[in-house]
């Protein structure tokens, strides 16, 4: 007789590439996993951001600042955290790279996510399906010219039954000099020098900070998945500077020397949870829930003297928000069968601000407001319909519609202002994979977006210049703005390698209506004529561009060379403001070009990798408007690494951020009537050293 034998079958599953999940996306997105996140020694996200593909970062090089995409400046990306925008105040740079599952980049709209985006959608994916199993240390030490910036964090998972947890802890403590030259020179209808000025601000600031981010998942025996994570955040710092003023040519200046010293403080906390349950015919729903606190304070002594070392002016200046945050919706998906789901969802969200600012010039308040109470609420709600359709083999198509509705109202002491948009957003992506060439495939989309004016910009407390003029305005809100919409056209090519690898090029275009841009005029204040930057919806607007990628093993096309790995990206700009004459109507704060290029050598026999990063943009200047202009000066920043791991479980990593460390230069202009003034900013950058020891225990 035959025997009956008992065969052992094991199935692993495992999670796609970052390359896989991009390539079978429908929408144009692209994913940057663990092996990207850990390639360098990141401190902040935006130092990870800065190399990938499209993606630009505001200010100096070594400091961070605002997160860009196509070249557009602040407010034309939309960044979130786990697909929910984060509560007002919150910055990325408060995220450590060690809490980061992956991140997401979307070029187009889609519809489960608002479509404020008109540049595109960074959706920060934390490590809530990570199924971590060792304790793991990390201790870093960052070195600034001799300043250093210690940093420890801890992550400890646990399971309890069904319910399974991380417990993770970041503190950190960051010292920083910043030397700042500001010349001002203005000249008279006949060209003759008017006003030569040089201002010197030498200033040091020292923060300190704790992070609490645990995670808990519980999965019932129903199947059902409930997730909590908490997220708290609290920083503390404090600053000293001193500013030199020398003027030869001009009137009075308002001060030779001055003494400054600030203390801030920041707490945020978040609570996010979803809830996901499975129907027998296959549904799936989602609920989520959450919501946020924070509060900021800064407090600054500025004191003023004149040549003859006589105090001129005392200048107090006290704020105080409070925000808080709470937002709910949930999505359901049904498989159609054949490739074909269906999303139905909704969200809402509701904050609340409280903001009360104290300016006080010689104990004389410096705006009208000073001292009042500032209250204001937004509320937005969304809801959207996705159809997703794998068509054929060859073909996949997304659609989708999108409604959101934002309101937003203040009151003030004698005054109640509501600002309300209702935005209809269509959405289209298509993907056509090449018959015969399996690795190729283009992408073209249609979408609707807009970028509704952030609060900031439309009940803004005046924020005040000590030396206001032309160049250096008083900002102010306006309650009056309207959202600005954009039709999108986006088209891409994809070749996709033998290993993971991929080059592509993508092109795109905006039809920006109502555009948003800030102008400075001269108006009469409770405190006399000041120079005031106030901003307007101006028009129409036109931007478009190309976006090359090439990332790859140079294995893939030398068998047996080193290995090796690619990284390289550049992107061209351009853009046209109508009603303002050329050749620079620009849109604002967008270069003409950016690119990227990276490393990555592992030696043969040795547990040593090697890498760097060269980030390339050049200088531009921008006609804000017919009198006005500003320019921005080359950025290049060179990062090397190496990394060296001892055992699976214990690896040094090395770092130097910024190691061309010139000075970053940026200016602004104003030409109208008899007012011709300049001024040019120099700011020195750094190279920061970094050490890294990272444990699994």
């Amino acid at each position: 007789s035959v025997s009956d034998k008992t065969q052992k079958i094991t199935v692993t599953a495992a999670r796609l590439g970052d390359d896989d999940q991009r390539r079978l996306s429908t929408a144009a997105k692209m994913v940057f996993g663990r092996d990207e996140l850990d390639r360098n020694v990141d401190s902040t996200i935006g130092e990870i951001l800065k190399r990938l593909p499209g993606v630009t970062i505001g200010g100096r090089p070594g400091r961070g600042g605002d997160i860009r995409m196509r070249g557009l400046g602040s407010g034309y990306t939309q960044v979130l955290v786990n697909g929910e925008r984060p509560p007002r105040g919150f910055s990325l740079d408060t995220i450590a790279p060690d809490q980061v599952e992956r991140i997401e980049i979307y070029r187009a709209p889609v519809a489960e996510f608002s479509t404020q985006a008109i540049a595109g959608t960074i959706n920060v994916i934390l490590r809530e399906d990570y199924q971590q199993r060792e304790t793991q240390v990390r201790i870093s030490d960052a070195i600034e010219g001799g300043r250093h910036a210690p940093n420890l964090s801890v992550s400890h998972p646990g399971e309890l039954g069904g319910l399974s947890y991380v417990l993770s802890a970041l503190v950190f403590q960051n010292r920083q000099r910043s030397e700042v030259t500001r010349e001002e020179v203005g000249l008279d209808p006949q060209g003759q020098t008017i006003l030569d000025q040089t201002v010197f601000d030498d200033s040091m600031r020292r923060t300190r900070g704790v992070q609490l981010a645990p995670r808990f998942s519980y999965r019932a025996q129903s199947g059902d998945m409930f997730v909590l994570q908490p997220f708290v955040m609290q920083t503390v710092s404090e600053s000293l500077g001193n500013s030199a003023l020398n003027q030869s040519v001009g009137s009075t200046a308002p001060y030779n020397t001055a003494h400054w010293s600030a203390d801030a403080g920041n707490a945020v906390a978040r609570l996010f949870s979803t809830w996901q349950h499975r129907f027998d015919n296959g549904g799936r729903l989602t609920t989520k829930f959450g919501a946020g606190s924070g509060t900021s304070h800064s407090d600054t002594a500025r004191y003023q003297y004149g040549l003859d070392g006589a105090m001129r002016n005392t200048i107090l200046d006290t704020n105080s928000v409070n925000d808080h945050s709470a937002n709910t919706g949930a999505k359901y998906t049904y498989s159609l069968g054949g490739g074909h789901a269906l999303a139905l969802g909704a969200d809402g969200e509701w904050s609340w601000r409280s903001q009360t600012r104290t300016s006080l010039d010689n104990g004389a308040p410096q705006f009208v407001e000073s001292g009042e109470n500032l209250n204001a609420q937004t509320r937005r709600l969304a809801s959207f319909v996705q159809d997703e359709w794998d068509i054929t083999p060859q073909w996949a198509a997304s659609m989708g519609l999108r409604w959101e509705g934002i309101t937003t109202t203040s009151d003030r002491p004698g005054s109640s202002l509501t600002n309300q948009t209702s935005v209809w957003s269509p959405v289209g992506h298509v993907v056509w994979r090449i018959p015969g060439a399996q690795k190729n495939q283009i992408r073209a989309s249609l979408t609707h977006s807009y970028r509704a004016p952030p609060l900031a910009d439309l009940i803004a407390v005046p924020v005040l210049s000590p030396d206001n003029s032309p160049t250096r305005p008083d900002r102010i809100g306006n309650p009056e703005l309207k959202p600005e919409m954009s039709t999108g056209v986006d088209l891409a090519f994809e070749h996709y390698l033998t290993q993971n690898g991929i080059i592509s090029a993508s092109l795109f275009k905006r039809s920006i209506e109502d555009l948003i841009r800030r102008q400075t005029t001269l108006v009469t204040t409770s405190s006399g004529q000041r120079w005031t930057n106030q901003p307007f919806n101006i028009g129409h607007a036109t931007t478009s561009g190309i976006e090359l990628e090439a990332k790859f093993p140079v294995t893939e096309f030398l068998p047996g060379a080193p290995v090796i790995d690619v990284r390289s990206n550049f992107s061209r700009f351009w853009s046209q403001v109508d009603g303002i004459s050329g050749p620079d109507n620009r849109l604002d704060q967008q270069p003409t070009m950016t690119a990227n290029l990276g490393m990555d050598y592992r030696l043969g026999g040795m547990p040593l990798t090697l890498g760097g990063n060269l980030n390339w943009t050049p200088g531009y200047m921008v006609q804000t408007s017919e009198f006005q202009a500003s320019t921005a000066g080359i950025k290049r920043q060179f990062d090397v690494y190496g990394l060296w791991k001892f055992t699976p479980s214990l690896q040094l990593r090395l770092s130097a951020n910024n190691l061309v460390n010139s000075n970053y230069l940026t200016g602004s202009s104003l030409v109208q009537g008899v007012v011709n003034q300049s001024a040019t900013i120099s700011a020195l950058t750094y190279t920061v050293w970094t050490a890294k020891l990272e444990m699994k225990l």
